[in-house]
């Protein structure tokens, strides 16, 4: 089945016209996507490995749960599909964190970012996901300076990151 991707201007609006995924990773075409930070109640933070297989930014770790919207879908639809497929995460709100735009050599996209809260199990899509765990704030400061991370959740999120490891309490 052929996922058609709705393509982005530089201004962060749809143009009007579709192209294929395989299209928009191969001409690395402006289009929009999603990312979501998955913290638990005790505010830490859901941290993913990648697994080896996927398109773009293989095998690195990541913060947020996201992909790219299909061409009509809301960015609020596509991220709740994403997490539901990535992570099984279902029934929660999501809270915007606004919005982004980010480009390197593998993708060019205008960047819906959200947060949602979650207390129950993860369940990963094989084919997304090879390992997972929930990290405090902090440490996710950290692990940003020691292991390979995927640039784009960085750089869109990592003010907003920033903030929430300074305003997490200490340890005691």
């Amino acid at each position: 089945m052929v996922e058609l991707v709705a393509l982005y201007d530089d201004a962060g609006h749809p143009t009007g016209e579709v192209a294929d995924r395989a299209r928009v990773r191969a001409q690395n075409l402006r289009h929009a996507a999603t990312a979501v930070v998955v913290r638990d109640p005790a505010g830490r933070v859901y941290v993913h490995r990648r697994t080896d297989t996927k398109d773009v930014y293989p095998g690195l770790h990541d913060f947020c749960a996201g992909g790219v919207l299909q061409a009509g879908e809301d960015p609020a639809a596509s991220a709740e599909r994403e997490l539901a497929e990535e992570l099984g995460v279902t029934g929660v709100p999501l809270r915007p964190l606004g919005e982004a735009d980010y480009a390197d050599e593998r993708t060019r996209y205008h960047a819906y970012l959200y947060e949602c809260t979650y207390d129950g199990p993860v369940t990963w899509q094989p084919e997304e996901v090879a390992w997972g765990a929930w990290v405090e704030p902090a440490a996710l400061l950290r692990m940003l300076d020691e292991v390979p991370f995927v640039p784009d959740s960085t750089a869109n999120l990592r003010g907003w990151l920033d903030a929430l490891g300074a305003a997490a309490p200490g340890p005691s």
